[in-house]
Formats: C-alpha cells, sequence, structure tokens
C-alpha cells in the first residue's frame, strides 16, 4: 500500500474534517513530506485543532521549515503543544467576539416519557468521592453553551426535549417514606433556565410538597427567579447556583448570566426564605486565577448569611474522550483544554497537586463558614479530602448520610427561623 493510499484511508479515523481547509491543505504537505505514521498524523491534526480553538500561531507559524527526520518533526511540534498546555493559560487577547462565528443554535422538541424514574448522577464514579446524588430528568439537553460541559456528550445539543409526560409520571413516582433522598434536578439540563415551560416546576414543587422527605435541589447558572419570586417554595427545596470567575463566564460560560446576575438572584431567593448554595465547578487553572476567585468567595461571605447557606461544592475539570471530541468539533476560541491533563481514574484532568492548591485556597478563604455550612469536593480522588478538609470519608455511603443530615438540619432549622 502506497502512502498516499495510507493517508487517504486515515482520514476518516481524525479529526482532519474539523481542521481549516488552509491547515488541512498544510498537514497534507507535510503528511506526504515525512511520511507520518497514523499515530502521529490523529496527534498532529488535534495539535492544529488545539493551536486553533487556544488562540495561539497557526501550527504553519510553529512548524519549522525543515527538520532532519519525521521523529524530528512530530517531537518538535509535540513539544511546542506540551509547552502550550504547562504555562498558565491567559485570557488577555480573547474577547466576546471570537464565539460570534459558533454561536449555539437550538430548537424545543416534545417526547413522551414512559415513566419518569430517579437515576444516578451521569459522572458517578465508584473510583472518587461521591455524594450518591439521585436526579429527575424533566428537561433534555442544556440551553447555555458552556466549552467544558459534558451534557453535550450524553444528548444532541441542538435539540431541547420535554417530557409531556413528566406531571403525571412525576405523580406516579414512588418513594420509600422512611429514607430521606437527595434529588437534583440539574444534572441533564440547567434547571432555572426554562422556567416554568410544560409545567416543568408546578409538577417539581407539588412532588417537593408531597415528599418532605426529599431534598430537591434546583442547580443553575441563569437569573430567571421569576417562578420561585411569585410562589410559595417548599421548605424542603435548595436551590444552588453554579459560579464562576467573569473571566470564565465571559470566555467559557457562553450565553450563561453573568456573576453579579447569579449572585443578585441568589440574594433574592434567599432574602425569600429559600436555602440557597454554591457550586466552583469548575474552578479553573489561568493566569492570577486564585485572586479572582478569592474576589468572588468573599463577595458571597460579605453578601449572604451563612445560616442560609446549605452547601459549598468544589471541583473542577474533568474530561471523558467524547466530550474532548466535541469540543474540538466546534469553531469558537476556548482555553479549556490548553491544561495538564493527566489522569484521573480513567478520565482527563489535572494533575493532583494544582487540585489540592485551588481546593485547599477555596476551604481556608471560606473559613468564617466552616461551621454552618457543608463544603464537599465534587467527584475528586479521595486522597485529597485529608490535605484540603483535615478529615475524610470512609466510603460514598458515609459521605451521603453526613451531606444529607446537614442538608436536613439546615431545612428544620430554615422551618423554624
Amino acid at each position: 500500500m502506497t502512502y498516499k493510499e495510507k493517508f487517504e484511508e486515515s482520514l476518516p479515523k481524525t479529526n482532519f474534517k474539523n481542521l481549516s481547509f488552509e491547515n488541512q491543505e498544510f498537514i497534507t504537505k507535510i503528511a506526504f513530506l515525512y511520511e507520518f505514521s497514523f499515530q502521529e498524523l490523529k496527534q498532529i491534526i488535534d495539535f492544529a485543532i488545539d493551536f486553533n480553538m487556544w488562540h495561539e500561531p497557526d501550527i504553519s507559524k510553529l512548524f519549522n521549515e525543515e527538520y532532519a527526520n519525521r521523529k524530528n518533526a512530530f517531537n518538535d511540534i509535540r513539544k511546542k503543544w506540551e509547552n502550550f498546555r504547562s504555562k498558565p493559560n491567559s485570557y488577555k487577547n480573547f474577547s466576546k467576539d471570537l464565539y460570534k462565528d459558533d454561536v449555539r443554535k437550538f430548537s424545543f422538541t416534545k417526547f413522551e416519557g414512559e415513566k419518569t424514574a430517579l437515576g444516578s448522577c451521569p459522572v458517578a464514579s465508584a473510583n472518587t468521592r461521591c455524594c450518591n446524588l439521585l436526579t429527575l430528568d424533566a428537561v433534555q439537553s442544556c440551553g447555555f453553551d458552556c466549552s467544558y460541559c459534558s451534557i453535550q456528550s450524553f444528548y444532541n445539543q441542538d435539540k431541547i426535549g420535554f417530557d409531556v409526560n413528566f406531571k403525571k409520571n412525576l405523580e406516579n413516582l414512588k418513594l420509600d417514606p422512611n429514607q430521606t433522598y437527595h434529588i437534583g434536578t440539574g444534572q441533564s439540563s440547567d434547571s432555572l433556565m426554562w422556567g416554568n415551560k410544560e409545567g416543568i416546576l408546578d409538577a417539581l414543587f407539588e412532588f417537593a410538597r408531597k415528599n418532605p422527605n426529599v431534598i430537591l435541589e434546583f442547580k443553575t447558572k441563569s437569573n430567571n427567579i421569576k417562578y420561585f419570586l411569585e410562589n410559595e417554595v417548599p421548605k424542603n427545596i435548595i436551590c444552588t447556583w453554579s459560579l464562576n470567575t467573569q473571566t470564565i463566564i465571559d470566555n467559557e460560560e457562553h450565553l450563561a448570566a453573568s456573576l453579579n446576575q447569579r449572585i443578585e438572584a441568589a440574594k433574592k431567593v434567599s432574602d425569600k426564605g429559600v436555602l440557597v448554595g454554591f457550586h466552583f465547578h469548575p474552578i479553573v487553572h489561568y493566569e492570577n486565577y486564585l485572586e479572582e476567585y478569592e474576589e468572588v468567595y468573599k463577595t458571597l461571605i460579605d453578601t449572604f448569611d451563612s445560616k442560609k447557606v446549605a452547601l459549598v461544592s468544589l471541583g473542577t475539570l474533568t474530561f471523558i474522550k467524547p466530550v474532548i471530541n466535541k469540543i474540538r468539533s466546534r469553531k469558537f476560541k476556548s482555553k479549556i483544554l490548553q491544561m495538564p491533563l493527566t489522569d484521573a481514574n480513567g478520565k482527563q484532568s489535572y494533575p493532583l497537586e494544582i487540585k489540592r492548591e485551588m481546593f485547599k485556597h477555596a476551604y481556608d478563604t471560606f473559613k468564617p463558614w466552616h461551621q454552618d455550612v457543608y463544603f464537599y469536593m465534587c467527584m475528586e480522588d479521595e486522597s485529597l479530602w485529608k490535605d484540603v478538609f483535615g478529615y475524610e470519608y470512609s466510603s460514598n455511603n458515609q459521605m451521603e448520610e453526613f451531606m444529607k443530615m446537614s442538608y436536613m438540619g439546615k431545612i428544620y432549622k430554615n422551618n423554624t427561623l
């Protein structure tokens, strides 16, 4: 088989189609010049995509005019790619305009669910400390366009699906009245951005009223709190906001509400007597990130009464291969994959030393809240707990029980205020 035949046979198994026409031409030229192996060619194509996505120089500018041999050529471009990944990211040359050519467009669709069943957190793993969260999927897919989101690998990103049978099926969901349940609604979509479309909030509020043994958590990046402000909220509902620095919101959390909008929405809901919480997941490593996150932490401490805050969770970027491929298929600029990826229980994430730094810094900054608020790390290696919090759980079940006891205790106190 000639190299031309090998090359043409290899292309469909790579991300070649996601390259610009200019990069396709350039990589074709160097492939025939150096006759890269399939694995080398596949990686070089991904390098080219990453350089473009990271808003770094084009591969044609980084590739030397001449190398002694194929090995030198591949090793040099791989080293340049690794150097970009190893240094802290900078968003100084980023702007919202870099997203305008790939703004996500979606439409609504309806489906008839056969029954409403409690699911497990879609990223749950036995190899990391997990709270065993149960899930209710009222909506399939999210209307926001966060570059790092794992939902994009589970559903068709162009269609937002609403289950027209959700209310009826939810009424038929049978729970053990002697068991405490922690159920989240924001795992397959944002909990609040859709408001009461198709009656989903009506159904969930009624479900919470009928089942006082349920801790029902709404997780959001929106400021759509109209329904919460206009209706009586069951005391066993917790409303939580996923927060980030404005730098990350501007450049990686496309279409979502701003940091100030999220905090203002959380404050209004809290002032109404609803328990709130905050998720810092993902904390992202970039230039001056600790200083910027610290500002957010201190803003929360100054704005909220810790006795009315149920939880603060910490986590960071963790990718499975389908999500990485999905990100590389987009045309927007993102630094989210420009990180020192290492193996994390079969997935890709930051090295433990970076995680230890980001999580310990967050927990230490929140010291004024340590006595009142439940802190945890979401889906992180159990070895981090002792270093960050000074304690650890022996199992996921133990963590789940402590979390539910804390939340129920807070709900009880909130009821008696």
